[in-house]
This record gives C-alpha cells, structure tokens and sequence, in this order.
C-alpha cells in the first residue's frame, strides 16, 4: 500500500499538472487572458510588405516623440499624476524601441532618428506651456496619436506574412493599449472631441451575427467539463483520500492504553 506521502505528492503534482495546463491560467485580472506572446515564433521568416516596413517606422516613430515628452511631463507638469504617467509611458517606449530597432535589424528595415515634422511640432507646443496648459497639451496629443496607430496595429497583426512583425504588433499592441489606459486616468481626455467610428456597412450581416451571439449567451445548455476541470476534479478527490489515509495511518500507530479491572464495586447490594 502506499505511503500517505506518496498520495500527498501525487495529488499535488496532479494540481500543478491542472494549472499549467490551463491555457488562461495567466491573467491580468479574474476572466481577462493576457495573450501567450511566447507562442509567436520570431525567425524573420515570412514575406515582408511596405506595410510591415511603414509599421516598424511609426513604431519607432512613436518612440522618438513620446520618450521626451514623458520626460517634459516630469519637468513641466505640477500634477503629480501627469508626472507618473509620463515617466511611465517613457520608461515603457524605451523598451518598446529596443523591441523595434531589434527586428528592424534582422529583416534589414532603415529606421528613422529624429521625430517626423508634426512630432516636433506638438513637442514644441509641449516647451511652450506650463502647469494645468502642459498637462492639456500633453494627453491630448498622447492620447490623439496612440488613437490613430491603434488600429493601424490590429490591421498588420491579422494581416502580415512576416513572423518578427506579427510578434511586434502584437506586443506593441499590449504597449499602446496600457498608455492609452494610464492616459486616460488623467481624468482630462475630452472623449467628446475624439474622432468617431465610421458606421457599419450596409448588408455585412452584423444584426444577424449579432442575433446569433445574443442566442448562444442565453442558451442554458450546460458547458461540458473540460480536461483541466476533470484534472482539478480527480486532484481533489485524491488529496481528500490522501488525508483519509493520513489519519487513519495516526489513529493505528497511536500507543494502546491497557486495561485495568477497577478497583472496589461499582454497586452496593
């Protein structure tokens, strides 16, 4: 028979087995998976488009404004909370630019060095201003261009044959939807004077796409229980029998007290 130890560890090791095999056991928050970037292959192997190539350039791009700016942020800004979103946002395109000037040279793409003409236009704008008109200045332009190049990502991501640019977009996109977020926790982003989204063509089937979602989210058909369910299933059973044999193993190895006729009667006659 085998030792309580040896359940105790096969139990455990079927719970490790559950966790790591649960594809969404990694999460930012309780129900919301963060995507496994290390899945994405980054070989330089694919077709590259002038798509993919315009793609790293306002990447980095991107970068060459947005660093200074978060370090005017830190200078200018009499916010505290303006002050930590630049540093933060800065401090994240650096490494956001290493990203880029590191696939950059492996599919060969020349990258720029300075900001393009309208970056250094909305920087100057940024030296010109001062407390409450800097921070204004600063999310509005931040968040205006982290507005514009977020789609711009989702169209290279589900669109290039290139396995270095898939990875980049997809991590740029993690980047630009973090700032967009730390952005507008300013509290100051007119959402009102965001542009706003091109309606939906006609006939492209949305109501009845939308009609068949709404239906499979009221169906109340049981979800089936799937292999990481039955693994924490069968790990619980196996740790409570596991203690079970734990105790009953103390219960028999516990020393026996010997019996001792008592002394006197127990009744009068």
């Amino acid at each position: 028979m085998l030792s309580w130890r040896r359940w105790l560890s096969g139990a455990a090791m079927l719970v490790v087995a559950a966790v790591l095999l649960d594809p969404q056991g990694a999460r930012a928050e309780p129900g919301v998976p963060e995507p496994p970037n290390g899945l994405l292959s980054d070989r330089g192997r694919g077709d590259l488009s002038d798509a993919d190539r315009d793609f790293a350039t306002k990447v980095r791009l991107a970068g060459l404004w947005e660093i200074p700016a978060g370090e005017m942020a830190q200078q200018r800004s009499d916010d505290p909370r303006i002050q930590s979103i630049g540093r933060e946002i800065a401090a994240q395109h650096k490494i956001l630019d290493k990203f880029v000037r590191d696939a950059a040279k492996k599919l060969d793409i020349a990258l720029p060095d300075e900001p393009n003409a309208d970056q250094q236009g909305w920087l100057g704008e940024m030296r010109d201003a001062e407390g409450t008109d800097f921070d204004k200045v600063y999310i509005d332009r931040l968040r205006a261009a982290h507005g514009k190049i977020f789609p711009a990502i989702a169209t290279i991501r589900a669109s290039t044959r290139n396995d270095t640019i898939r990875k980049l977009a997809q991590r740029t996109n993690q980047f630009v939807m973090t700032h967009m977020t730390l952005l507008e926790s300013s509290g100051i982003v007119n959402f009102a004077a965001l542009p706003t989204a091109p309606p939906p063509a006609a006939g492209n089937g949305g109501s009845a796409n939308a009609v068949r979602v709404s239906a499979a989210a009221n169906s109340e058909t049981p979800s089936p229980i799937t292999g990481t369910s039955m693994l924490l299933i069968v790990a619980a059973v196996l740790a409570s029998v596991a203690g079970t044999v734990f105790a009953m193993r103390r219960l028999s190895q516990a020393p026996r007290r010997r019996y001792r006729r008592p002394q006197g009667r127990y009744f009068e006659s």
